[in-house]
């Protein structure tokens, strides 16, 4: 029993020691469990923590992608936006400039119709003017109750008067004119009134006058210059002609053999000819004409011509004789009087020179002013002012 109670407080000590043992290896393995744990929770924090930064950084990325992509959308934007609103400047300066034109055209139309309503005003007036201009004619003609109806040939005769001044003075036409005047005479004679009397004396008188001038006609004195001008390359000229070589030989070479001598004879004449030839020419020398004195020749003479004719249609007397004068004296010079040609040429001449193209024409005619005042005692009392287109 002593044994077991020695030995129960080293059991209690083992005990106790097995005890703080099991307590310190359970604290340890405990300690160790912690660690590991701790170990654990710190790996699995670390892991974590690196998600969460990776997935900050994608999102960081995706928004840095997003705001890059935003920021090129509204480059873009801003981009088109202007080209847009430059486009649309420009559409509306075009349509500016258009509805300037247009508001241009509208009042030049405007103005264009105010002046064709101004027109259609002042035509309206002047038609309403002859409206009552007609009216009043038709009125002052039912008034005339048949009252000298043949006035009016009056009128036609101071026409054919006066175109018988303009047929005169412009165109010194006498036999036109005495043509018209006779025709106005016939005009008053059908009247049978004892009042025109005067005029047709007058007319009568402008007749006489026009009849006891010079008849030549101008007109056909130039046409025969005109003619006898187109026959000038035709005359033949007074030019020195070679004669024909009396003593001109045979020069023809035989073929026969025995007649050498006779052609060498010939053929050495043919070459000392060729060099020098002397020939005797019997009769007065005449001079020789070129080709260019032959020209001037014919162009003087067509010159003096072209002179006369103008002479002629002026009715200039001196130039007209001096002019002929001239030209007849190229004649007997310069071209060859022996040949009928330049014989007629010459008559032609002669006759022209004889012909008096002198006319003194009357400044006025003795008729025309009675017959206007007749006209207006006439015509323009009964008609008014509508007899003045007369």
């Amino acid at each position: 029993m002593a044994n077991n109670n020695e030995n129960s407080p080293q059991v209690e000590e083992r005990l106790n020691v097995d005890a703080e043992k099991q307590v310190i290896e359970s604290s340890a393995t405990q300690s160790e469990s912690t660690k590991s744990g701790a170990k654990q929770k710190k790996s699995s924090g670390n892991g974590l923590l690196w998600f969460v930064v990776i997935i900050l950084f994608l999102i960081v990325l995706g928004m840095a992608g997003a705001g890059y992509w935003y920021y090129m959308q509204q480059q873009t934007a801003s981009a088109d936006s202007a080209t847009t609103q430059q486009s649309n400047a420009t559409k509306l300066n075009a349509i500016e400039r258009e509805r300037a034109d247009i508001l241009a055209t509208l009042q030049d139309v405007a103005r264009t119709n105010q002046t064709l309503q101004s027109t259609v005003d002042e035509l309206k007036t002047q038609n309403e003017q002859l409206s009552l201009q007609a009216e009043s004619t038709l009125q002052q003609l039912n008034n005339m109750e048949g009252r000298r109806p043949a006035d009016w040939l009056i009128a036609e005769a101071d026409y054919l008067v006066r175109m018988a001044g303009r047929k005169l003075w412009l165109e010194n036409d006498v036999r036109t004119a005495i043509l018209l005047l006779v025709n106005a005479d016939k005009r008053l004679k059908s009247l049978a009134d004892p009042s025109v009397l005067p005029v047709r004396a007058s007319l009568a008188e402008d007749i006489q006058t026009l009849q006891q001038l010079n008849p030549v006609s101008q007109s056909s004195v130039a046409l025969a210059l005109t003619g006898m001008m187109a026959q000038i390359d035709k005359l033949p000229l007074d030019t020195f002609e070679k004669p024909a070589d009396a003593s001109a030989e045979d020069t023809t070479l035989s073929e026969s053999a025995d007649d050498w001598q006779d052609n060498l004879a010939k053929v050495w004449r043919s070459l000392v000819n060729d060099f020098l030839t002397v020939k005797t020419i019997e009769g007065p020398i005449e001079p020789v004409l070129s080709l260019e004195a032959q020209f001037l020749a014919k162009e003087q003479l067509r010159l003096q011509l072209m002179h006369v004719q103008t002479a002629a249609l002026q009715g200039d007397a001196g130039l007209y004789n001096q002019s002929l004068q001239y030209a007849q004296t190229l004649i007997i010079e310069k071209y060859d009087t022996e040949k009928s040609q330049v014989t007629g040429f010459v008559e032609a001449l002669q006759n022209l020179i004889a012909t008096d193209i002198s006319r003194p024409i009357p400044t006025e005619l003795a008729s025309q002013k009675p017959l206007e005042r007749l006209l207006d005692s006439r015509v323009k009392q009964v008609f008014g002012q509508g007899a003045s287109a007369l």
